[in-house]
């Protein structure tokens, strides 16, 4: 398994490195915004443990930018390391296509333990992923990540927007509870109903008409959401 490591904090990185070595990991290091996308484009990784707070430069500010560039070609996991305890800056970095984050400080055992758990989910996601859904004009490839509707081109969604598609197309017509959205989504407990939210309304702007006026995704005030093809 290869780790790519990305903070500006070289002594905090060397860390990284140590622990997940010892953890059975190849590790490989990067210190700027910059300077991880390059990296990144250089190899393979099986999981990527970025900082938000990054120096930047080539139109690429921080650890929310390198997250929005890899995602722009890769599904690889990746986890937030950050020491700004808002939710706010939590939900960016996970709408933005993050599989989990961290806050600074943390534990050696945390940090493996957290990293074994989102390589595992992603894991489990690909081996459970099912065949493609189709229903009426529109697809969904859960084993691509890609939405389609009509004759338009294909729609690449994030892991946590493909997971939640998964789910709402399985139980399609169907009213989906919130707390059963976040469970298969994050893992019991993994996020919070405004969490949620910000992923619906992600995943809106990317597969609906007119996102002001859903009619797939629709809201359900106090229970939950349901999909209609």
């Amino acid at each position: 398994m290869k780790a790519l490591i990305v903070d500006d904090d070289r002594t905090l990185a060397d860390l990284l490195s140590f622990t997940l070595r010892r953890a059975g990991f190849e590790t490989v290091q990067a210190f700027d915004a910059p300077g991880a996308v390059s990296t990144f484009q250089q190899d393979s990784y099986d999981i990527i443990l970025l900082d938000v707070n990054l120096p930047g430069g080539n139109q690429l500010q921080n650890g929310f930018d390198v997250c929005r560039r890899i995602r722009e070609t890769s599904n690889v996991p990746i986890i937030l390391l950050t020491v700004r305890d808002d939710e706010e800056d939590i939900i960016k970095g996970l709408n933005l296509g993050a599989d989990d984050y961290i806050l600074k400080p943390f534990s050696p055992r945390q940090l493996v333990a957290r990293v074994q758990t989102v390589l595992r989910r992603a894991k489990e996601g690909q081996a459970l992923m099912p065949a493609a859904f189709s229903a009426r004009d529109i697809h969904f490839d859960p084993n691509r990540h890609e939405f389609t509707r009509g004759g338009a081109e294909p729609v690449l969604l994030t892991r946590l927007e493909s997971r939640l598609m998964e789910i709402l197309f399985l139980n399609a017509n169907q009213v989906l509870p919130t707390a059963t959205l976040i469970d298969h989504v994050w893992g019991p407990g993994g996020a919070t109903p405004d969490m949620l939210r910000q992923l619906i309304r992600r995943l809106r702007q990317k597969v609906e008409s007119d996102p002001g006026n859903p009619q797939m995704i629709q809201n359900h005030p106090g229970i939950g959401y349901r999909f209609i093809p």
